[in-house]
């Protein structure tokens, strides 16, 4: 006996509802950033594509432009790169003339870039990765593109530290010590701290292409932190680091005030409407939550409260 399935009709809800994004995640190509004198830099990149869908529509039709997405990003990949948030402010165009329908074409990029760098202490080569953060949004008023860097490093609990030097003081006291040799002591040896590890972010978004280095961007947020950190560390770099990371003990919030300092230094030419973004998370290594600081805003508010301060 055979029994006979009911035809079965795709079908979409009357109700039309405007949506800010729809779009394709993870779209996976390869990038070729050309150097002047050096040789291009090939990078495994992952994008995220989306358009604005206006309530009079039902959908993107998702099957067609997939293909319009995925020919877009050929063209723009396989062409000449030297900045990889303009090649996205590219696709974010093309995107937004190919869609008659839209108003708005965002592209976002990530990517792991592996920089070479010597260890501190040893002085012996090494590698050092940092994540690309390239985005940008098409509007029929223009483009404003990002770029920034996540890295990772290590800082040390001002206050966990505090608690050891008051240990280390009193011990000292009673053993006769001079309280400015203890003091002298104190300042030339950093006592303990709870140490974890650091994950900076750092991007820049401006009108057009933001006028910024992403290495500088990336040295930036390494060093906002307590100390560096490398893929290679012999004892004299695990010294290096430990050292100078007790000696420059660090809250979340320190991190990111840090950052704002350093961006106000090096970026003095760019536009007061660039928006910046600074962020630090922090594994915890004797809690079992994390520690989180986040900022963003304008250079023009971020220099005049760095310039207060």
């Amino acid at each position: 006996m055979s029994h006979q399935l009911p035809d079965v009709q795709a079908s979409r809800p009357d109700v039309t509802v405007g949506l800010s994004q729809v779009g394709v995640t993870d779209v996976d190509k390869l990038v070729k950033i050309e150097r002047d004198g050096e040789t291009p830099l090939v990078l495994m990149a992952e994008f995220e594509v989306f358009v604005d869908l206006p309530s009079g529509r039902k959908g993107i039709d998702m099957s067609r432009n997939m293909q319009v997405i995925d020919e877009t990003l050929e063209a723009a990949v396989s062409g000449s790169v030297s900045r990889v948030e303009d090649m996205c402010g590219d696709v974010a165009e093309r995107l937004l003339e190919k869609h008659e329908y839209t108003t708005t074409a965002t592209v976002e990029m990530t990517a792991d870039l592996v920089m070479h760098e010597d260890t501190p202490a040893s002085e012996l080569p090494t590698q050092n990765t940092i994540s690309i953060l390239a985005s940008a949004t098409a509007t029929d008023e223009g483009t404003r593109e990002e770029i920034g860097a996540e890295v990772i490093g290590m800082t040390v609990c001002p206050c966990s530290q505090g608690m050891s030097a008051s240990r280390a003081r009193d011990v000292m006291h009673d053993l006769d010590i001079e309280d400015e040799t203890i003091e002298t002591f104190l300042e030339q040896v950093p006592q303990p701290g709870h140490s974890q590890r650091g994950h900076a972010t750092l991007t820049v978004t401006a009108d057009g292409s933001p006028d910024v280095d992403l290495i500088e961007l990336a040295d930036i947020a390494r060093d906002a932190m307590s100390a560096r950190i490398y893929n290679l560390a012999k004892r004299p770099d695990e010294d290096y680091m430990t050292y100078h990371a007790h000696a420059d003990a660090k809250f979340v919030e320190d991190c990111v005030r840090s950052m704002a300092e350093q961006v106000v230094n090096s970026f003095d030419h760019l536009a007061d409407d660039a928006v910046v973004r600074m962020k630090q998370s922090n594994d915890e290594s004797i809690h079992q939550h994390n520690a989180h600081a986040e900022r963003e805003v304008t250079l023009e508010q971020l220099r005049a409260e760095v310039s207060a301060s």
